[in-house]
């Protein structure tokens, strides 16, 4: 069902990876009517099946000849089975409905499989998915790295008006002028927007046309379906980099803008990655698959919308057994010509072997049943983690006004420290199953509450977009937590008189029983040359309370060093244990600029 591999190439040995490859899954919303979009994709489908030499499937049935089956199963050609179902979305017929399409093919070592569906909620609009992967017959076989995208996709796009909230979604990149910037920075910053946005620059010593010709078209070959392509002529370069200071491309550079920009922050600008000219132009099909890499990643990784995530499992019904000998046909649905019928009786017509063909049909109900559970749990997990994040900001706004009006500096918490006997606790509690370290950064803002002594007064966003540097994440978020830890036994101690210094000289000569944080990782304060530098220092001076401050900013020298290497994750923090009886985290992210920071 790809542009580039057809039942044709069946004896051909593909490279790649061993395992299977990463799955194309694209998700818009259509301008056209539910059974409109419907009859245009059996349209395109059966176009696409007659250009490769498949038998075209029979027409469904109209209501007039009676409503076709719920879910059937056509032979189309030797190892070619088209699936179709129909009904309403999980929830009773009040809900909405869906129509859905099944194809599998031949490919080397295994089966391509096609899958359409289209759904449409009560009074929403008209969800359309497209998802194209291949299933291998053994674990050692050579499979590509990922499913090409779809023939079906570039052809379908265009017919569907497709849309990725309020904006087109388009097959091919467009060159914006400057009188389009505004245009394309809403759609940058739309919170409804879904597919990531790719925008790319044109050096200055080349033409515009001969850049998108040579370049950009096929850098962006592998984007229609999973993200929108644009291209910025001289004149809207210029408007565009000023709009976004922070999140600039220019000098024929490319950069994929993820969903949910604020244009204001400097450290979302870390979110969106930028592909430079020299590896373009170095290697431009490499490119290209690393710049489709990040798209394709959250267009699988993305929860389902609600009609689509109501979809049934697809469950076609088995045939009935029959003597080996017997010869197997699939039934014509009422309506269908006489010659049609008997050119597909025609060429479904062949001996089955009936424990064969139920034995794929378990495996088939078994792998969808899996991949229908999967979809469930993601949506289970995202409701999981707004209900805990809601819950956590409760907490925490109504434990604060509890402070305010008792003037309480603070009550010791239960799982942390401060001395012997709070070990036992913390041990207790994590033999209980209660959670001691996040894993991501998420988490940890969604817990920071846990920390009485602490206030997070920072912005969340550059603490979040560590989340989405995977490769040691999960590392920083345990290490700062194991800061935050020690900073709240430090304050509970400082409060009473009983620290012994400050929070450097705590971690050198951490009391027994009270959790230790590593003395090279916990820093005073930063340079001269930091303090006396206007830019930096005003980085650094950091949202505090009125009483702490009047000017509500101050200077937090002091930090933790949380992550190491280039990006190098930082927390830092004011100790005013002396002053409000309480220690304020002003920033959580990558390295404030400094001397070693370009």
């Amino acid at each position: 069902m790809t542009s580039d591999r057809s039942p044709s190439s069946a004896g051909a040995v593909l490279p790649g990876a061993r395992g299977p490859a990463t799955p194309y899954r694209m998700t818009v919303t259509t301008a056209l009517p539910h059974a409109d979009a419907v009859a245009l994709a059996d349209e395109q489908l059966a176009s696409w099946l007659k250009q490769e030499g498949c038998e075209e499937p029979p027409p469904t049935s109209d209501a007039a000849a009676g409503a076709p089956p719920a879910a059937e199963r056509l032979r189309l050609g030797e190892r070619v089975l088209l699936d179709r179902d129909h009904g309403p979305l999980r929830g009773g017929p009040g809900t909405g409905r869906y129509d859905r399409r099944r194809l599998r093919t031949p490919a080397p070592h295994g089966t391509r499989q096609l899958t359409l569906t289209v759904a449409t909620g009560a009074g929403g609009p008209t969800w359309f998915r497209l998802e194209a992967e291949t299933h291998s017959t053994g674990s050692g076989v050579r499979t590509p790295c990922r499913v090409p995208v779809p023939e079906l996709a570039r052809t379908l796009l265009p017919l569907l008006d497709a849309a990725d909230g309020p904006a087109a979604v388009h097959s091919a990149p467009r060159v914006i002028t400057a009188d389009e910037v505004d245009d394309l920075i809403d759609e940058l910053c739309d919170p409804e927007r879904r597919l990531p946005t790719v925008v790319a620059s044109v050096p200055v010593n080349l033409p515009l046309d001969h850049w998108v010709q040579e370049v950009v078209r096929p850098l962006c070959r592998q984007l229609p379906g999973l993200a929108n392509a644009y291209v910025l002529d001289p004149g809207a370069r210029t408007g565009f980099n000023v709009a976004l200071e922070y999140h600039t491309v220019y000098g024929g550079a490319v950069r994929t803008y993820l969903p949910e920009v604020d244009p204001a922050s400097r450290q979302d600008g870390v979110r969106h990655p930028v592909l430079a000219r020299g590896r373009i132009e170095q290697d431009l099909r490499g490119a290209a698959g690393l710049l489709a890499r990040e798209p394709r990643r959250l267009a699988a990784d993305q929860p389902l919308p609600p009609p689509l995530a109501a979809v049934p499992v697809l469950r076609v019904p088995p045939p009935q057994l029959r003597p080996a000998a017997e010869r197997t046909t699939v039934a014509v649905p009422a309506g269908t010509g006489a010659g049609a019928g008997a050119s597909t009786a025609a060429a479904v017509d062949r001996a089955v072997d009936p424990v064969a063909e139920l034995a794929a049909l378990a495996r088939e109900e078994q792998q969808d049943r899996a991949e229908q559970q999967a979809r469930a749990d993601e949506l289970e997990r995202v409701r999981h983690t707004l209900r805990l994040e809601r819950r956590d900001r409760g907490q925490t706004r109504e434990a604060h006004e509890v402070r305010l009006r008792t003037g309480t500096r603070g009550v010791l918490a239960g799982r942390h420290c401060s001395g012997p006997g709070a070990v036992g606790r913390r041990g207790s509690a994590q033999a209980a199953g209660c959670p001691v370290k996040p894993e991501t950064f998420t988490e940890l803002l969604a817990r920071i509450g846990e920390f009485p002594l602490l206030t997070f007064t920072g912005d969340q966003k550059s603490a979040l977009a560590l989340d989405g540097l995977q490769c040691v994440g999960a590392g920083w978020a345990r290490l700062a937590w194991d800061g935050l830890t020690a900073l709240q036994e430090y304050a509970e101690a400082a409060v009473r008189g009983a620290a012994g210094g400050d929070f450097k000289q705590w971690c050198e000569h951490t009391p027994d029983g009270c959790h230790r944080f590593p003395p090279r990782k916990a820093v005073r304060g930063e340079s001269r040359t930091v303090f006396s530098h206007t830019k930096w220092k005003r980085e650094r001076m950091l949202p505090v309370p009125e009483c702490v401050d009047a000017s509500r900013r101050a200077f937090m020298g002091a930090h933790l060093r949380i992550g190491g290497g280039r990006t190098a994750p930082r927390l830092h923090y004011l100790d005013d244990c002396s002053g409000s009886g309480r220690i304020y985290v002003g920033y959580i992210g990558l390295h404030l600029t400094n001397t070693r920071t370009n």
